[in-house]
């Protein structure tokens, strides 16, 4: 992966891989999107010779590079979300049956849906890290019928959180290591690590209100 992506570093179609990915992330979500903008953030920031590093004009190239990242896997996680909202509020049932024949989506929504009550917009940040949370936050809010001034902001700031913090991981990790698997491993696991981190923290308050 890191050498595909590799060849792609430094042209717009990396940006368009990237993208599609985390669109379609919302409503496939084994799709490593988050692997890919980690990935692509190691690639650009191990690219170069170390002088190059060293100096400021490759520091500045780094800098746009990583925005621009940033920029495009946020934005397009913002876009997934409200197609996947957009639909869900239409089809409504159909697409509360479609979660309920999914066993992940359908596990996912039983652990996440009473924390998300309880824990209003704060929660949909967490639930972006953790595994499927993002797919049963956009379609639970359009299945029920939650206002776009409800839920567009808090999608808004999930995208923009985890796209800095896949994108920050894939930086540092190829700037101190190289653009290597090892880097880029080191920086997923450490992107499934907060994952695993939020899905206990959203899971938690729907434990604590079963056992009050």
């Amino acid at each position: 992966m890191v050498e595909s992506l590799g060849s792609l570093s430094g042209t717009p179609w990396v940006y368009v891989v990237v993208g599609l990915s985390v669109v379609l992330d919302v409503f496939l979500p084994i799709l490593p999107s988050g692997v890919l903008v980690v990935t692509a953030a190691t690639t650009a920031a191990g690219s170069g010779t170390a002088a190059d590093v060293a100096s400021s004009v490759r520091a500045g190239n780094h800098f746009a590079q990583m925005a621009a990242l940033v920029l495009c896997a946020a934005t397009a996680s913002v876009l997934g979300d409200l197609v996947a909202y957009r639909l869900a509020r239409r089809g409504g049932d159909r697409f509360d049956r479609a979660i309920g024949r999914s066993r992940r989506l359908s596990a996912a929504q039983q652990r996440l849906g009473a924390a998300l009550t309880r824990g209003g917009g704060g929660l949909v940040v967490l639930a972006r890290f953790a595994p499927a949370g993002r797919s049963v936050v956009s379609l639970g809010a359009g299945v029920a019928h939650r206002t776009v001034r409800e839920f567009l902001p808090w999608s808004a700031l999930a995208g923009l959180v985890w796209a800095a913090y896949s994108v920050s991981l894939g930086y540092f990790g190829g700037h101190w290591l190289g653009t290597s698997w090892v880097s880029t491993a080191l920086s997923v696991l450490a992107l499934f690590a907060a994952g695993s981190a939020a899905a206990y923290v959203v899971r938690r308050p729907a434990r604590e209100t079963a056992g009050s």
